[in-house]
């Protein structure tokens, strides 16, 4: 629907406007004698949240509860999001909730030669709900967690797939090292990004609608996560990929504000003039009217109550006659979120001096490119005089196939989830996943990945630019070769979408 938008103001980033009820799986009433926000050891997978209790489920291990499908905000068709802060009765968060719609919401992937590779790798034997009411994180918690470090991760798929809940995102192995986690939903494709003069119109402003909801996400978590023993003083932002680059939006919004504390990039951060480099709404316009033309919308109106599987059709064409498909479908400078571009506010300084960890895979998507892009935000940094970030490369040779390190590749690894994939995975595998785990988790904890165990990690600064480099024998500091990855780029093809 296409009812009035409300906005967050400027000055209360993504939490101005609440909602009383969440509206979805009461499970009875709440037991009695435990004040709301506050956590005195969780039982029985049971928390009371300032928006009202919710019953979890077991997690992965012993001591670990997972929080599925909790509703964090509510949004109409092109309305910006308005955080839930209450709901009527017991929150049941035993099941994943719905991801946005997208591309593969409406055909078989397995169909799709050149979906197939993805498909396999992560969604092959999972059931996945697609809609508009798509608002939903999920949280993994220790059962003994207090003032705990948070990762929050935002997804990755070219800002027009994925979800929170595919079979490489499962947060307990970083419960086992003392961290809460959290991964999102948020809208996708023409749901989440469309620009039209209407809407600025009507609004003040438009676009942008996927990163209001990942701030509305990072506020939801700043109100509630203390009741899952999370410190929401600690929360550390992670991305891949598409999530990456939103991760980076977010470190250059001013709307952010204390939201976090640190950030990692993987396969997707820094600044590029091919990647990231976000056009001003209005220049969006035309794009978006050839969706509404394709569409066959007369009128504005007609666009709202378009069915979701033409809407994405007419996007679809529409981006077949882009010479950058990237152009059609990203973060826009609203004005209002993003003042500037990436590129501007890095120039300038005006990204937020915190902590950065970054990184690529050897067969990434353009793995020259990327490679130097996360390597010289890392190094930006330092000579910027703002606190020292650091950056890895994943060499990994993963077993089962002869894709490489291919882009995705390193989130089985940093998510230790490998019993989750088809792969004959080594010992050496677990060892190296074992070591990211840990690195994530230090960085989490103290703004340093090194700990106990590990080979040092160096941050990136003059006279400094070596990498981590996670790799079949061994993980050490060192260089990457350009001219090897610029001929990767060049005759390995990619494995797919």
């Amino acid at each position: 629907r296409c009812d009035e938008i409300h906005f967050p103001s400027p000055d209360a980033p993504g939490c101005a406007l609440r909602v009383q009820n969440a509206g979805k799986r009461p499970a009875g009433a709440a037991p009695s004698g435990k004040k709301a926000g506050r956590k005195a050891g969780m039982k029985n997978h049971f928390v009371h949240t300032p928006c009202g209790p919710v019953q979890g489920a077991a997690g992965g291990a012993d001591g670990v509860s997972v929080f599925r499908g909790i509703r964090y905000a509510t949004a109409g068709r092109w309305e910006y999001p308005r955080q839930v802060t209450h709901w009527d009765g017991v929150y049941d968060a035993a099941n994943f909730g719905a991801c946005s719609f997208q591309p593969r919401a409406f055909y078989n992937e397995e169909d799709v030669p050149e979906k197939a590779f993805y498909y396999n790798e992560f969604r092959r034997g999972e059931h996945y709900d697609y809609s508009e009411d798509c608002l939903f994180l999920n949280i993994w918690a220790p059962d003994d967690a207090k003032n705990a470090p948070v990762l929050f991760y935002i997804h990755g798929g070219g800002f027009l797939g994925g979800c929170g809940h595919e079979k490489h995102f499962d947060g307990t192995a970083w419960c086992k090292k003392g961290i809460v986690a959290v991964t999102i939903n948020y809208r996708l494709g023409p749901m989440g990004f469309l620009c039209l003069p209407e809407l600025a119109a009507r609004d003040g402003h438009t676009g942008n609608y996927a990163m209001f909801d990942q701030m509305a996400a990072l506020c939801w978590v700043r109100d509630n996560i203390a009741a899952f023993g999370g410190d929401p003083g600690q929360v550390t932002l992670m991305g891949q990929s598409a999530g990456a680059m939103s991760v980076q939006q977010l470190c250059v919004s001013p709307m952010t504000n204390g939201l976090f504390r640190g950030a990692v990039m993987m396969s997707g951060g820094g600044v590029s003039r091919l990647l990231g480099a976000a056009q001003k709404a209005e220049e969006a316009y035309p794009f978006w009217q050839a969706v509404r033309q394709k569409l066959g919308a007369a009128d504005f109106a007609a666009l709202c109550g378009a069915e979701p599987q033409a809407l994405f059709a007419a996007f679809a064409e529409a981006r077949k006659e882009q010479k950058n498909p990237m152009a059609g479908c990203g973060p826009v400078v609203d004005g209002v979120f993003l003042t500037e571009s990436a590129a501007e506010a890095a120039k300038a300084g005006r990204q937020k001096n915190i902590p950065y960890l970054m990184g690529s895979t050897s067969e990434d998507v353009v793995p020259p490119i990327v490679h130097k892009m996360a390597k010289g935000w890392a190094r930006l940094q330092a000579d910027q005089g703002k606190q020292p970030s650091y950056a890895y490369f994943f060499s990994r040779q993963l077993p089962g196939d002869e894709k490489g390190a291919w882009h995705s590749a390193d989130l089985w690894y940093a998510f230790g989830t490998l019993d989750s994939c088809w792969r004959p995975f080594t010992e050496w595998d677990r060892a190296l996943s074992e070591a990211m785990v840990s690195y994530l988790t230090n960085f989490a904890k103290t703004s340093d990945p090194n700990g106990p165990g590990l080979a040092e990690w160096l941050p990136v600064k003059k006279g400094q630019t070596q990498v981590l480099r996670f790799g079949d024998r061994d993980i050490t500091m060192g260089g990457v070769s350009v001219a090897r990855l610029t001929h990767t780029m060049l005759t390995k093809p990619n494995v797919g979408e």
